[in-house]
């Protein structure tokens, strides 16, 4: 039987708490790496785990070995990152969706690779889904639907080249059949005016990276 949703923990900065309420229970749990102490760490049980570990702590790797998980064990000099080798592993399971778990510190580099590497193309037949810190990033393929809370930062980021025919609805900027050229600023900081919005692009590839707005908790001290 095909997973609905498959979690994708990847390694990095201490936890801020935020993500455990909106991970699927008993989501098939992959674990990247030092994802595996970051897994553990949400109470979750670990199914598979890869990469070369040298970054997941020995009791995080024993802990997941006793519970049954699964161990692909990769050489440290490969061609794919950590979190690579596990949507791949994610992918093969033919989820409807993945949902990634991670973070939005440590090497810049890293942080960029990931991001990038969620709207892969082989990746297009898949709803992608990251929590990243306090930020959620969404892939945008044809159309999605986000939740949120008014006055949530939601920035559209075109991928792979030019996002064409992109029409938004529920957001203070609307946008209708408009195309977001690689690299542009266009579709910064837009601001979510109900708890839904819902893109739509006609061709290519966006991130929608909903962010909440630190400055309504500051106001509200």
């Amino acid at each position: 039987m095909k997973p609905e949703t498959v979690v994708v923990v990847a390694g990095g900065h201490p936890l801020d708490g935020r993500p455990c309420a909106e991970l699927p229970a008993g989501a098939t749990v992959i674990a990247a790496d030092g994802g595996i102490d970051r897994a553990l760490a949400l109470g979750l049980r670990v199914d598979v785990a890869v990469g070369d570990f040298d970054s997941v702590t020995a009791e995080g790797l024993a802990a997941a070995k006793a519970a049954g998980a699964l161990i692909e064990r990769y050489p440290t000099a490969k061609d794919a990152t950590d979190l690579e080798l596990a949507l791949d592993a994610a992918l093969a399971l033919e989820p409807a969706r993945i949902l990634v778990v991670g973070t939005d510190g440590g090497r810049l580099d890293h942080l960029l690779g990931s991001v990038l590497l969620l709207a892969g193309e082989r990746y297009a037949g898949v709803e992608v889904d990251a929590l990243l810190g306090p930020s959620s990033v969404h892939v945008v393929r044809r159309e999605r639907s986000l939740t949120g809370s008014p006055g949530d930062f939601v920035s559209l980021l075109p991928v792979h080249g030019a996002a064409e025919g992109v029409t938004t609805e529920g957001l203070a900027y609307p946008l209708s059949r408009e195309t977001l050229p690689a690299g542009t600023s266009r579709g910064i900081s837009n601001v979510l005016t109900g708890t839904v919005a819902r893109i739509t692009v006609e061709r290519g590839c966006l991130l929608a990276v909903r962010s909440p707005d630190d400055r309504a908790e500051e106001r509200s001290r």
